[in-house]
Order: structure tokens, then sequence, then C-alpha cells
């Protein structure tokens, strides 16, 4: 359930369109993420623009209604892998992203 959603959020982040990034997020997260600054992450963040679709699951954790996703990632134009993190729940009965970030 959660890899498409973290296929989507790399191919979005890599195309810099704000729109399709968004558009599985919750609404507190969405409101939060307004395009000003998702905008100035994909032009400031050569990370944002170059993740590769070569990533591996690395676990899961439960807390209360969410489920937060851990990934390997990896970058087309960085040496090295990074920690992604991805938290699921439910909002009015859809899976919703209500955080999403790569360390």
């Amino acid at each position: 359930m959660a890899d498409p959603l973290w296929r989507d959020l790399l191919k979005y982040s890599n195309e810099c369109k704000y729109g399709e990034f968004v558009k599985k997020f919750a609404k507190s997260l969405a409101l939060a993420m307004n395009q000003v600054v998702v905008n100035h992450q994909f032009a400031n963040s050569e990370l944002a623009r170059n993740l590769s679709d070569d990533f591996d699951y690395l676990g899961i954790i439960r807390r209360g209604e969410h489920a937060t996703v851990l990934y390997r990632q990896r970058s087309t134009k960085k040496p090295g892998e990074w920690l992604g993190r991805l938290v699921l729940g439910y909002e009015d009965g859809e899976v919703r992203i209500f955080a999403a970030s790569i360390f």
C-alpha cells in the first residue's frame, strides 16, 4: 500500500509537480506544505529533483492510528543512501500521507 504512494512522491518530486506531489496528502499536511515552500524545495534541493526509483523497504512502525514506513533511498546524481520516511493514516476513509521526508 505504501510503495505506490512513495513512488508517486519520487516521480512528482523529480518532475517538480507541486499539485501531483501533494495530491495524496492529508488536509493538515497539504495546508502546511504550501506551494511556495514546496517549489522552493524543488528549486534548491538537488536531491529532491534527482531521486532514484531504486529504493528498498526497510520496515514499518505503528503508532496509534498511523504507520511510519521507512525506505533506503538513493539519488541519481549524489552517491550514498538516505532514509526515507512516509507516515500514513486514514482520513475520510482513505489512506493519506501525514508526513514524508528524506534524511
